[in-house]
C-alpha cells in the first residue's frame, strides 16, 4: 500500500497511508454495509412480533436456501471491493497481502491461527458470560443437520473466511486507515461495521461479533497479510456452526 510521510510535532516521520479504492466507491460500501444493518434488525423485529420467537427469521426448512443466499452475498461482497481497487490501480493482492508461497509458508500460518482461534474461542465466551447471550433463535434454526447441509455449511465457512475477510480486514481496514491516519481507530471503526453487519443475529450478538472483529483486525495488522485471518475464520465458523456439536455431544 502506498504513503505518504508528513512530519510530527517531535520532528519524526509518520506514514499516511493512501486509499485502496476511491472514497466515493467507500461510500457505496458503508451504504451496503447500512442496507445490511436495517434489514437484520427489521428481521429480527419482524420475527419477534409474529410471535416465532426472539430472533427466528425462519425455520430449518430454509436452511439451504439461506447458506445458497450467503454464499451469494459474500463473493458479491468480494467482487465489489476487487473491481473498486482494480479502478484504483490495485488488485487481489492489494487486498490479501499476498498468497502463500511454500508448504513452509502453510504451516507457520496454521501454527499462528490454532493459537489464535484459541483465543478468540476465550473472548468471545468471555462476552458471552458478561452479556448474558446466547445464540439467536433464528442461528440455531438455521445449524445444520443432513450430510447436504453440513458440506454447504462448510462451503458457507470457507467463503465467509475468504470474502469477509478480505473485506473487512483487507477492504475496510484500509479504508479507514486512509481515512482517519490512524491504525487503531481503523480498526476499531472496521470492527464495529463488521459487527452491525451481522445485525441479524441480535444486538447482543453484534456486540460480541464486533469485539471479535478488533481481534481480526489487529492481527491483519501484524501479520500484514490475511492468510491467517482467513484460516482462522473459516475453521471458527466450521466449529461454531457444526463439529462442535458433534465432538462434545
Amino acid at each position: 500500500m502506498q504513503a505518504n510521510e508528513t512530519v510530527t510535532a517531535q520532528g519524526t516521520a509518520r506514514e499516511i497511508p493512501t486509499p485502496i479504492a476511491s472514497w466515493s466507491h467507500f461510500a457505496g460500501f458503508l451504504a451496503i454495509m447500512a442496507g445490511l444493518m436495517i434489514f437484520g434488525f427489521y428481521a429480527q423485529r419482524a420475527g419477534s412480533a409474529s410471535g416465532a420467537g426472539s430472533g427466528q427469521l425462519a425455520g430449518h426448512g430454509y436452511a439451504i436456501q439461506i447458506y445458497l443466499t450467503a454464499l451469494s452475498m459474500d463473493w458479491a461482497l468480494l467482487y465489489f471491493c476487487w473491481a473498486g481497487v482494480r479502478h484504483h490501480g490495485g488488485n487481489l493482492r492489494t487486498l490479501s497481502g499476498g498468497r502463500w508461497q511454500s508448504a513452509r509458508d502453510v504451516l507457520a500460518d496454521v501454527a499462528i491461527a490454532l493459537p489464535f482461534w484459541a483465543v478468540w474461542e476465550g473472548v468471545a465466551y468471555g462476552v458471552h458470560w458478561l452479556l448474558r447471550s446466547g445464540a439467536a433463535k433464528s442461528v440455531d434454526s438455521l445449524l445444520p443437520k443432513s450430510l447436504a447441509e453440513v458440506l454447504l455449511w462448510i462451503a458457507t465457512s470457507v467463503t465467509a473466511g475468504i470474502c469477509e475477510e478480505i473485506a473487512f480486514r483487507g477492504y475496510l481496514l484500509r479504508q479507514f486507515h486512509a481515512l482517519t491516519g490512524g491504525v487503531a481507530w481503523a480498526v476499531v471503526a472496521q470492527a464495529m461495521v463488521f459487527g452491525l453487519a451481522h445485525s441479524y443475529q441480535g444486538w447482543r450478538n453484534v456486540t460480541i461479533i464486533s469485539v471479535l472483529g478488533v481481534l481480526y483486525g489487529a492481527l491483519a495488522v501484524w501479520r500484514r497479510n490475511l492468510r491467517v485471518n482467513i484460516v482462522a475464520h473459516a475453521w471458527s465458523d466450521i466449529w461454531e456452526g457444526w463439529l462442535k456439536f458433534v465432538v462434545w455431544k
